[in-house]
């Protein structure tokens, strides 16, 4: 396991955005699907980015 916790905490984060995109989906809030999808790609960015 890596020693850079930053790393893995922005990892968590794009799995909670991804789990929030399929709710947003499931409800029909494509809007704010859009902008989840956009925050889960920057989050997932900035996990390989740190490791």
């Amino acid at each position: 396991m890596s020693d850079n916790w930053s790393a893995i905490a922005m990892a968590f984060v794009a799995l909670f955005f991804v789990g929030g995109i399929v709710s947003f989906l499931k409800q029909g809030l494509k809007k704010g699907a859009v902008l989840l999808t956009a925050l889960a790609a920057l989050a997932t960015t900035a996990a390989v980015l740190w490791w």
